[in-house]
C-alpha cells in the first residue's frame, strides 16, 4: 500500500527516509487539520506542536478549506490529497481540493526538470470522483469531506512503522511520537490496536539509549497524555532521560526536560527529584548559553514545579535575563516577571536592564506588559524613576487602550511605592476622566485598591467618596454573601481618616462607625510594617541613657488603630513623664524606628503606607520623630548614638515647650485685657 497519494511524486534522488518522514508528518497534519476544522465532531486537544526539521503543515495553509470527518469508508489514506512546492532546501505541503481524475491531476502537476511543482489554482474543481477515492467528495463552498479514521487502521500504522524502522534512531523516535500525538488528537484509546502497535515500537526503541533528549521528551509527553504517569513507556523514557542528564545536555535539551517534568513531576519520586537536582546544576553551568526564549521557558517551568528553594539558579536566570532583555518579546517578559514575582527573587541588573530598554518600547508594547512590570516593581518594592515616569507618560497618552485591571495595577504600584511623577497633574486628570466614563466597569476591589493608593500621594478622591461609602458599593464588596474582607475595611477606614483628618472641608458621606477597624496591623503588613526587633534593641539602651530610665512604652496602639513603635509622654510644661504619671499626659512623641522593610528597595524613600501613617499620627496630635536605620547605624559608639537621639528628640520637646509658653502668654494677655 502506498503511504502517499499517487500524484505526490518524489523528486529524483530524494532519500527514502525523507519520504517516510513526510508520510508521517502528512498524516499527522491531516489529522490536526480535520480535528481543528471539525471540532463539533471531535472535541479534541488542539495543541500539537511538531518539532521536526522536515516539512510541516501550518494552520495558515488550511484557511481556505473546510475538512469534515465522516464515517470510515475504505482503508486507503489517499483521501488527503496535497500539492507541494519544493525548493532546493525545503518544501511546504499544502492541502487543496481533490482533483477529478488522474489525467487532470497529471496535467495540473507536471514534473519539471528543475524540481519545482507548479501550483494549481484553488478554484479548479473536480468534475467527478476517481474510482479509488470514493469518500473524498467535492462540496459546494469548497468543503472537502474526508475519512480520517482510515488513517489509523492497523495495516497503515504497521507499514508506517516498518518504513520508520529504516530511519536513523532520532528520526524514528520523532516519527513515532508524531503518530502517537495524532492518535491523541483523534481521540484513540490507549488500548486501541494502532496505539498498542506504536507503543510497542517505542518500547523496542528505547533500550538502546541512543535516542536524543528532545525526542525522549516528546515521547514522554505523548505517552503521559495516552496512559498517564504510570505508563510503562513513561517509565522507560524517564530512565533514558536520567542517564542522558547525567552527561552534558544542551540548553534546548535542558528546556525540553524542564517542560516534560512540569507534566510528569511527582515530589515523592526519588528518581525525578534526583534528576531535577542534576538538571539544576547542568543548567547553571551553561547559563550563559541560554537564549531569551529558553530563559523564559525555564523560569516558567520552575514556577510550575514550585522550585522556590532553587535561589541560586533563579538568580542566575534573572541575571541572564538582564543580558538578553532586549531580545525578549512582550510575552516572554511577562513570563519572566510572573515567575520572579512568585519565586520571590530580584536582581538589580535585571532592573537596570528594564530601566534601559522598557521606556522606549512602552508606546507600542502590549498594555499587559506595562501592568506586569508595575506589578513586579510593587512586589519587589522597586521604586524606579525611569520606569515610573515612562509609565505615567504612557498612561496620560493612551489610558483608553488599557483595561480597568491594567489601570488599577499601574496606579496602585505608583501610590504604594510613594512615587509622584512629574506629570502627576495630567496623570490624575486623565485618571479622573477614566473614572468618570468607566466607573461602573471597575471591579469593586480593584476600584478600592486604586482609590486607596491615591491617598498615599496626598491625592484624595473626594469626588468618589459618596460612591464608595454608599450602602450599594459596600454590598458589592461582599463576596457571595460573606462579610466585607478585613483588608477592604482597613482601606475604607484609612480613606475615612484621610477625609476627616486631612480634608477638613469635606462634608460628604462617611464610613459608618460600625465598619471602622480597631487596628491596622495585619499578617500581610499591608497598612503598616512592624518595628524590627533588632533595631529596637539597638536603640533601647542609648534611649534609656538619654532619658534617665525607661520613660517610654514600646508598641503602643493608638485610638485610630495605628501602632506606635516608641511613645514618650510630656506634661503641660514639656517635661518627660514616667510611666506612673501618664494620666497627666499633655503631649505625645511617636518615635518611628524605621527598618529596611519600611523603605523602597535600595532607596531612602518611605513606602506609601508609612508616609500615610505618619501624616495621620501628626494630625492626631503626635510629634513624629523618625529614626531611620541607615542614620542610626552610622553612629558607631554609644556616645554618638545618645547624641544622635538627643538631636532627634529634644527639638520636638523644645518645640512643644515653646508653643505651650506662647499659648500661655497669649491666654494671660487676653485675660488681662478682658
Amino acid at each position: 500500500m502506498s503511504l502517499l497519494p499517487p500524484w505526490c511524486d518524489v523528486a529524483p534522488g530524494e532519500a527514502k527516509s525523507s519520504l517516510t518522514m513526510k508520510s508521517v508528518i502528512f498524516m499527522s497534519a491531516s489529522v490536526r487539520t480535520a480535528c481543528q476544522q471539525a471540532s463539533v465532531c471531535f472535541p479534541l486537544y488542539r495543541g500539537l506542536s511538531l518539532c521536526n526539521s522536515s516539512e510541516r503543515l501550518t494552520d495558515a495553509e488550511f484557511v481556505s478549506k473546510t475538512v469534515i470527518a465522516e464515517q470510515p469508508g475504505i482503508t486507503d489514506p489517499r483521501c488527503f490529497q496535497r500539492e507541494r512546492t519544493r525548493t532546493a532546501s525545503a518544501g511546504v505541503a499544502l492541502l487543496y481540493e481533490v482533483p477529478a481524475t488522474a489525467t487532470r491531476r497529471n496535467e495540473a502537476t507536471p514534473c519539471h526538470t528543475d524540481g519545482h511543482l507548479a501550483h494549481r489554482p484553488v478554484e479548479r474543481a473536480a468534475q467527478h470522483l476517481s474510482s479509488y477515492t470514493p469518500y473524498a467528495k467535492v462540496q459546494r463552498g469548497a468543503a472537502a469531506h474526508v475519512n480520517i479514521q482510515s488513517l489509523f487502521e492497523e495495516d497503515v500504522i504497521t507499514e508506517l512503522c516498518s518504513k520508520l524502522a529504516d530511519l536513523p534512531i532520532n528520526d524514528r523516535a520523532e516519527g513515532l511520537a508524531t503518530l502517537l500525538q495524532a492518535c491523541v488528537e483523534f481521540g484513540l484509546e490507549a488500548q486501541s490496536p494502532p496505539v498498542l502497535i506504536l507503543l510497542k515500537e517505542c518500547l523496542e526503541l528505547l533500550p538502546s539509549r541512543d535516542v536524543g533528549v528532545a525526542q525522549l521528551c516528546q515521547l514522554g509527553k505523548v505517552a503521559c497524555a495516552l496512559e498517564g504517569r504510570g505508563s510503562s513507556l513513561v517509565a522507560e523514557v524517564m530512565n533514558s532521560i536520567s542517564c542522558a542528564v547525567e552527561d552534558m545536555v544542551s540548553p534546548s535539551e535542558a528546556a525540553a526536560v524542564y517542560s516534560l517534568l512540569t507534566v510528569l513531576y511527582e515530589p515523592s519520586c526519588q528518581q525525578q527529584a534526583l534528576m531535577l537536582s542534576v538538571l539544576h546544576r547542568q543548567t547553571q553551568r551553561q547559563i550563559n548559553r541560554l537564549k531569551s526564549s529558553q530563559v523564559s521557558d525555564i523560569l516558567q517551568c520552575l514556577l510550575k514545579l514550585n522550585q522556590k528553594q532553587t535561589i541560586s539558579l533563579v538568580l542566575r536566570l534573572s541575571h541572564r535575563a538582564s543580558r538578553v532583555f532586549k531580545a525578549f518579546s512582550d510575552d516572554e517578559i511577562i513570563k519572566v516577571l510572573s515567575a520572579l514575582i512568585t519565586l520571590g527573587q530580584h536582581d538589580e541588573e535585571l532592573l537596570a536592564a528594564m530601566e534601559k530598554h522598557l521606556p522606549e518600547r512602552l508606546g507600542t508594547c502590549d498594555p499587559e506588559l506595562i501592568s506586569k512590570v508595575m506589578e513586579y516593581c510593587l512586589h519587589m518594592r522597586c521604586r524606579s524613576e525611569p520606569i515610573f515616569e515612562a509609565v505615567a507618560e504612557n498612561f496620560v497618552c493612551s489610558a483608553e487602550r488599557h483595561t480597568d485591571t491594567q489601570i488599577a495595577k499601574q496606579v496602585v504600584a505608583i501610590g504604594r511605592l510613594n512615587y509622584l511623577p512629574q506629570c502627576s497633574s495630567q496623570m490624575f486628570k486623565k485618571l479622573e476622566n477614566v473614572l468618570t466614563t468607566r466607573f461602573s466597569h471597575f471591579q469593586p476591589r480593584s476600584l478600592l485598591d486604586m482609590l486607596h493608593a491615591c491617598i498615599h500621594l496626598e491625592r484624595f478622591p473626594l469626588n468618589y467618596m459618596n460612591k464608595i461609602f454608599s450602602p450599594y458599593f459596600l454590598q458589592k464588596l461582599q463576596d457571595k454573601g460573606e462579610p466585607v474582607d478585613k483588608n477592604a475595611l482597613r482601606q475604607l477606614t484609612q480613606l475615612h481618616l484621610s477625609a476627616s483628618l486631612e480634608c477638613t472641608y469635606y462634608w460628604g458621606p462617611r464610613l459608618p462607625f460600625s465598619l471602622h477597624v480597631k487596628k491596622f496591623s495585619s499578617l500581610d503588613q499591608a497598612f503598616e510594617s512592624p518595628m524590627e526587633t533588632l533595631l529596637y534593641r539597638q536603640v533601647k539602651g542609648p534611649l534609656m541613657q538619654l532619658l534617665g530610665g525607661k520613660y517610654f512604652f514600646a508598641r503602643v496602639f493608638t485610638p485610630i488603630g495605628y501602632t506606635v513603635d516608641v511613645e514618650i509622654c510630656l506634661d503641660e510644661n514639656g517635661f518627660i513623664l514616667p510611666q506612673s504619671q501618664w494620666e497627666s499626659t499633655n503631649k505625645r512623641i511617636a518615635l518611628c524606628l524605621d527598618g529596611q522593610s519600611r523603605f523602597c528597595a535600595n532607596t531612602r524613600h518611605l513606602l506609601g503606607k508609612e508616609a500615610t501613617k505618619r501624616r495621620h499620627l501628626y494630625r492626631m496630635g503626635y510629634e513624629v520623630v523618625e529614626i531611620p536605620y541607615f542614620e542610626f547605624e552610622n553612629q558607631k559608639t554609644q556616645e554618638e548614638q545618645v547624641q544622635y537621639l538627643h538631636d532627634k528628640i529634644f527639638p520636638a520637646v523644645s518645640k512643644f515647650r515653646l508653643s505651650h509658653h506662647t499659648s500661655t502668654s497669649s491666654s494671660s494677655s487676653d485675660e488681662f485685657h478682658i
